[in-house]
């Protein structure tokens, strides 16, 4: 037990550090390529704090815990969104109308799109070459009309630092990816916990420590582009790219558990902040106070109900 548990906070550990290195070294590399600031939020950074949720859901899904790799799809975007951007609002508040009104319908429709796979009872290979096709897609599209202007993101480095940082932090969350989903496997097996609770929950929230991190020094400089941006990039990306690749290697079939309450909070997180931003241009403390009391309730439930 105690070994497992280590396996956990050391995977914990490797996941964060090596998703700050990975994305700094993403972002290195992006300004010396004079990327905008709102392209990088929303591509290099959002998604390059997903890579551990990748490698995770990768690794659980060879594993045979399909629990473990949905959940974390799913989990971690409602983290993202009622955690991450709540916190980030609570700190200072949020006002991205401009990205929120482009991509957050991108979200929407990725997300409507996750809620139909997942009732179809399984995610296979078919489903998975089209989310991965959507996402490059999207990724095109982004490039080529990311444009606008943002804020600044700190200054980089040389070139060579840049690559050093993403390869030290690729390895980082390779392996730390190996010992979360071991260690949490192996902990949900004493405690008769599902694969999918401990997915959900345990798993979804260190895999998404790089995105609060991002999220949260993003806020309080008050890079709202940046914050919003990240959040946003990063639930496309768990869906198109983690459920698309994931799927593409290992079929996926949707454990029943995951069709009832977790389903639906996953639909109404996107669904929140999206409405609030188009409708305000803003997210105030009022909503972040909201969202983590929301998000508190939801994995209280959880934990309870796998008692």
């Amino acid at each position: 037990m105690l070994t497992d548990l280590l396996l956990v906070c050391g995977g914990l550990v490797a996941l964060l550090l090596g998703g700050e290195a990975l994305v700094r070294g993403a972002v290195i590399v992006a300004q010396r390529a004079g990327l905008s600031p709102m392209v990088i939020g929303l591509t290099l950074v959002g998604f390059g704090t997903s890579t551990p949720e990748l490698m995770t859901s990768l690794y659980a899904a060879g594993d045979g815990l399909p629990g473990i790799a949905l959940g974390n799809v799913l989990g971690s975007n409602i983290a993202n969104v009622l955690l991450i951007l709540g916190v980030a609002a609570l700190i200072a508040p949020v006002a991205a109308k401009a990205v929120v009104g482009r991509d957050g319908w991108v979200m929407l429709a990725v997300t409507a799109l996750c809620v139909v796979l997942m009732l179809s009872g399984s995610v296979g290979r078919g489903a998975g070459l089209l989310c991965v096709g959507v996402l490059v897609v999207y990724l095109v599209w982004t490039l080529l009309t990311g444009t606008a202007e943002a804020d600044d993101l700190p200054a980089g480095g040389a070139l060579w630092q840049g690559f050093a940082y993403f390869l030290a932090g690729l390895a980082g969350v390779v392996l730390g990816a190996g010992w979360l989903v071991d260690g949490a496997s192996a902990i949900a097996r004493v405690f008769g916990v599902s694969d999918a609770v401990i997915g959900l929950t345990i798993v979804a929230v260190g895999t998404s420590l790089p995105e609060l991190v991002t999220t949260v020094m993003a806020a309080r400089r008050g890079q709202g582009a940046i914050a919003v941006g990240n959040v946003i990039g990063s639930n496309i990306f768990n869906v198109l790219g983690i459920l698309g690749i994931t799927a593409m290697v290992y079929p996926l079939t949707v454990p029943a558990e995951m069709l009832g309450l977790s389903l639906w909070v996953f639909a109404l997180a996107a669904l929140a902040p999206a409405a609030l931003m188009l409708a305000t241009g803003r997210l105030g403390r009022g909503a972040g106070v909201a969202f983590v009391g929301a998000y508190a309730a939801y994995t209280a439930v959880l934990v309870i109900g796998a008692l």
